[in-house]
């Protein structure tokens, strides 16, 4: 049996591998310390938990539900916009729950991509833009993204293409995996730029909270609707990456478009999970301030092992991840990261999974105990002689070839 055509070219997501090669690993004993997956670690509110528990001990709770999410649900994602962000939002006709919000961007993808249709992504960027472009039958179009422009979009040279066949244009800030933000000004101009090119701008918005006091919306930019959607979540903000709840927000007619397809592919989420959900959205500064004050201890703990590594970074990084220029000798990121991982049991991420832009450089998750990135630093320091020889191995080669 062959597989779908439009599955060539679409390998199995890095991770998926790598972890399974985790696993073997640990199978010999190894006890690999894993700081590349962007999972958070902490539990949600108790509050949260507590809903969850009451309303499924409900009898009247376990039916098919509303392909638009419960009432309740957008009213809080509504209240969420209009206290974080400043946005107004209609709850019944510009908000649609999602079951994560990586399953939006396939939505969105299958609602307006043709084959043959373009789509601007981001490079580095998150590879489920690029793999889910290319399922719908699109054609992905990077736009680079440089660390001496701080990550944002050299507009000027996109439109140097030819754009008479893009239809979406993915964008994310706080930018994964680079942490940057986009300022106002950049936002207004990806809103220009979209409305120019007749492009809709696409934006995922999943970072917005962590490490970070100004959370914002492209949505809040005067105009914004009339071009762009957003995906959020409450993965990170509020530490449900299992449980799959997310949102894409805009004009009406975006809803009721990316409707069509998603009602052909789920019955909606389970409702004492919506429920919960909405409880997690009502949660105050003090929840977002205690699960920051967390991830600002383990991000020192990052800086000592980049310092250990000789890798050179920014501290202006917001989001759940660091992202590091690995030292000189070392081909890419690939060979750090396998460097570490073989000689010192510690797994990090190289920076090539999110694009050819990624190749000089490796992401460390914050999703860790700080006893764990003691141990991994223990561990790098033992054999740091080891990996710095092998980059003298590697510096020798590549100056012979």
């Amino acid at each position: 049996m062959e597989i779908a055509r439009r599955l060539q070219g679409i390998g199995e997501y890095y991770f998926s591998k790598k972890l399974r090669e985790i696993d073997n690993l640990n199978q010999q004993g190894k006890n690999i310390v894993n700081l590349g997956i962007g999972s958070p670690d902490l539990p949600p509110h108790p509050e949260v938990i507590k809903t969850l528990q009451e309303e499924a001990e409900k009898t009247n709770v376990h039916g098919y539900q509303n392909y638009k999410g419960s009432p309740v649900l957008r009213q809080a994602f509504a209240d969420w916009y209009q206290r974080w962000y400043g946005v107004r939002l209609d709850p019944d006709t510009e908000i649609l729950p999602l079951i994560g919000s990586k399953e939006g961007i396939m939505h969105i993808c299958m609602t307006y991509l043709n084959e043959g249709d373009a789509a601007l992504v981001p490079n580095p960027g998150y590879p489920t833009y690029r793999s889910n472009v290319a399922i719908a039958g699109g054609v992905c179009m990077d736009y680079e993204l440089k660390e001496e422009n701080n990550y944002q979009p050299d507009l000027a040279a996109i439109e140097a293409n030819d754009l008479s066949c893009v239809k979406l244009m993915f964008v994310n800030y706080p930018q994964m995996p680079t942490g940057q933000q986009a300022s106002p000004e950049v936002m207004k101009a990806l809103i220009a730029f979209a409305k120019k090119h007749h492009i809709l701008l696409v934006h995922d918005n999943p970072y917005s909270f962590i490490l970070n006091d100004h959370p914002s919306s492209i949505l809040a930019i005067e105009g914004a609707k009339e071009v762009a959607v957003e995906l959020n979540s409450l993965s990170k903000s509020h530490n449900m990456a299992g449980w799959r709840v997310g949102v894409l927000c805009g004009a009406a007619d975006r809803i009721n478009e990316v409707l069509r397809f998603k009602s052909n592919m789920d019955s909606g989420m389970f409702l004492p999970l919506q429920l919960a959900a909405a409880t997690a959205l009502s949660l105050g500064q003090d929840w977002h301030d205690e699960v920051n004050a967390v991830y600002r201890a383990r991000r020192e703990k990052v800086y000592e092992l980049l310092n250990l590594l000789g890798c050179t970074y920014s501290k202006e990084q917001v989001g759940l991840f660091m992202w590091a220029a690995i030292p000189a000798g070392y081909k890419d990121g690939y060979e750090l990261a396998d460097a570490v991982l073989y000689n010192a049991d510690v797994f990090i991420t190289p920076g090539g999974i999110f694009g050819a832009a990624g190749n000089g450089y490796i992401r460390i998750s914050l999703c860790g105990s700080i006893e764990r990135f003691d141990t991994a630093i223990t561990r790098i320091s033992a054999q740091i002689g080891k990996i710095r020889n092998e980059k003298s191995e590697m510096s020798g080669t590549n100056g012979q070839s």
